[in-house]
């Protein structure tokens, strides 16, 4: 009996997901967003994610993923896709230093309010995904590069006088850590007003960085 070629190796021999298949594909990562937020990781079933997404059977899940982890880092994936244009539209908006940062830190609890299921569902991942599966290498990878690009920009802001004089590389450690305790606290605390807490952050960095003479 011929053995099962996997969703991603049928789509390679087609050259590439068609357009209908990519829809899909974001259907079903949409469902399992809501799903994984509301049910859990760990009863975040395929029956339950069909049914979310209106399929006729999970059978449609699996032609287009390769069993239940392939879609878990999937869902990873959209989630710092959605964070990262988010984030850089709000961003790319503002001209100084100081604007850019306060719209980088109040971006991201913003888009939590806006989409709370998708923190859900990535801190249930997080939690769930041993350390080195490659969805969370990448994960990780991909918030070390950012880190990195972060220190680099304030580096050059304070070169060129818009900030006071600190060290680039703890200033950003220190605000990705205010940012994820708030994130944190938010999964417990459903009445938390995010936007509230991100223009709260924001100021408190604005002062830490303002230069005052």
């Amino acid at each position: 009996m011929q053995a099962r070629i996997s969703a991603a190796k049928q789509r390679e021999r087609r050259g590439g997901p068609s357009f209908t298949e990519t829809g899909r594909r974001a259907q079903i990562v949409a469902a399992a967003i809501d799903v994984i937020a509301e049910a859990g990781y760990r009863r975040a079933s395929f029956a339950k994610i069909a049914e979310r997404a209106g399929l006729s059977s999970t059978g449609m899940i699996s032609y287009h993923f390769d069993g239940r982890e392939d879609l878990m880092r999937e869902v990873v994936v959209e989630v710092v896709r959605l964070a990262d244009e988010y984030v850089r539209l709000r961003v790319e908006a503002h001209e100084s230093p100081a604007a850019r940062l306060r719209a980088s830190i109040e971006g991201e609890l913003d888009l939590i309010a806006e989409y709370p299921n998708h923190l859900a569902a990535i801190l249930e991942i997080i939690g769930n995904l041993q350390s080195g599966d490659p969805g969370m290498v990448d994960f990780f990878d991909k918030r070390e590069a950012t880190r990195a690009i972060q220190v680099e920009q304030i580096r050059k802001a304070q070169g060129a006088g818009e900030f006071c004089d600190f060290d680039p590389w703890v200033m950003v450690r220190a605000i990705r850590a205010a940012l994820d305790d708030v994130v944190r606290h938010a999964a417990h605390d459903p009445d938390l007003d995010m936007r509230a807490a991100g223009r709260e952050l924001a100021d408190l960095f604005d002062r830490a960085t303002r230069r005052t003479s």
